[in-house]
C-alpha cells in the first residue's frame, strides 16, 4: 500500500506544475487569439509556415490536456483523503508503486489500465 502522506506530497507538488501549465496554455491561446484579431493577414494559405488557426488549435488542445491531468490529479487527491488511492478500482489490488510514479493518478492496476 501507498504511505498517504507520500502520495499526497507527490500528487500536490505535480498538481502544481499541472496548474502552472494550465495558465501558461490559457496565456498561450490568449495571446494567439490576440495577435489573429489585430491582423487581417489571410494566414490560411501562407506557405512559409504553420496558420494562426493550426497555432491556436494546438494551444488549446495542450490547455485542455493539462485541464484533463489537472481534474484527475484533484480525484487522486480525494481518493487519498477516502483512503482509497493507490488500489485498483476494478479487481481491489494494490497499483504497483512504478506505475503509480509514472501515472500519478491511476485508478488501474496494470492488468486493468485501459
Amino acid at each position: 500500500m501507498t504511505d498517504p502522506t507520500d502520495a499526497e506530497t507527490r500528487l500536490r507538488a505535480r498538481l502544481a506544475e499541472v496548474e502552472e501549465r494550465v495558465v501558461a496554455q490559457r496565456r498561450a491561446v490568449d495571446g494567439i487569439v490576440e495577435s489573429a484579431r489585430d491582423s487581417n493577414a489571410d494566414d490560411e494559405h501562407d506557405p512559409e509556415g504553420a496558420t494562426l488557426a493550426w497555432e491556436r488549435q494546438q494551444a488549446s488542445a495542450l490547455a485542455a490536456g493539462a485541464e484533463t491531468e489537472r481534474r484527475e490529479l484533484l480525484a487522486a487527491l480525494d481518493r487519498v483523503a477516502a483512503g482509497t488511492y493507490g488500489v485498483c478500482e476494478v479487481c481491489g489490488r494494490p497499483i504497483p508503486a512504478a506505475r503509480l510514479e509514472a501515472r500519478p493518478a491511476a485508478t488501474r492496476c496494470v492488468e486493468h489500465a485501459r
